[in-house]
């Protein structure tokens, strides 16, 4: 465990239906540490009631792109941070979450690891430099996910490639994996990244939540937290 990791605690998991209700989250996430947070229903548990009883400094969704609606409000209202790791969302939870960022910090990557960020970063500069280069997008993930991931259009819109020129593949158990090719006329440059495991997620929302401790009510990305780190 890194320095950073220690100064965060997890205080509840909500999910939408009660399996597993009142369980111990380490004991559910099947690791060993002294975390005494519990596993709640919206169910049967109220979120609002749950903040007031439980409050946190952070809310951290990983759920689906209609999760917001369950937290978003009641978070906002009491000034809680919101960082969603959110694939994809509608123009109608874009729209809700700008709307969340009024009144709280609102975080948002369709993917919250870092190295795939950098990615995007380093990406977007070569392209500058080099505004004429040939540019594939390749993706690949685990056998049965649906439609391009969010972290290849992200860098796809950010590229000025279109949708359908995104190649994909779906195989077996691969956690995720994005490559930048640039194709010049003498030579090739290819950026990389590969989750080797889910952990890096984890590690990503830490790397926001301690970014963000600072920051007022807005709607944020991983640009707007990098960007101080390039400054010269």
């Amino acid at each position: 465990m890194t320095d950073n990791q220690k100064n965060f605690s997890l205080k509840w998991v909500m999910k939408r239906n009660h399996t597993l209700e009142n369980r111990n989250t380490a004991e559910y996430l099947g690791i060993d540490s002294d975390e005494t947070g519990r596993i709640y229903s919206s169910e049967t548990t109220p979120i609002a009631e749950l903040l007031d009883s439980q409050p946190v400094d952070v809310i951290i969704d990983f759920s689906s792109g209609t999760g917001i609606y369950t937290y978003g409000e009641a978070a906002s209202k009491r000034k809680i941070k919101i960082i969603s790791a959110i694939s994809h969302y509608t123009k109608k939870e874009k729209d809700f979450i700008e709307s969340l960022s009024k009144m709280t910090t609102v975080f948002w990557s369709p993917n919250i690891t870092l190295g795939v960020n950098y990615l995007l970063f380093a990406s977007k500069f070569l392209k500058k430099i080099a505004p004429w280069v040939d540019i594939e997008i390749i993706e690949e993930h685990f056998k049965g996910k649906d439609g391009i991931s969010g972290t290849a259009l992200k860098i796809a819109e950010a590229l000025e490639v279109e949708k359908d020129e995104i190649n994909s593949v779906r195989a077996g158990g691969i956690v995720g994996k994005h490559e930048v090719v640039f194709g010049f006329p003498f030579q090739t440059v290819r950026l990389v990244h590969e989750s080797i495991s889910r952990e890096a997620f984890g590690s990503g929302v830490i790397f926001v939540a301690e970014n963000l401790r600072d920051k007022k009510e807005g709607l944020f990305n991983f640009e707007d937290i990098l960007t101080p780190y390039f400054a010269v």
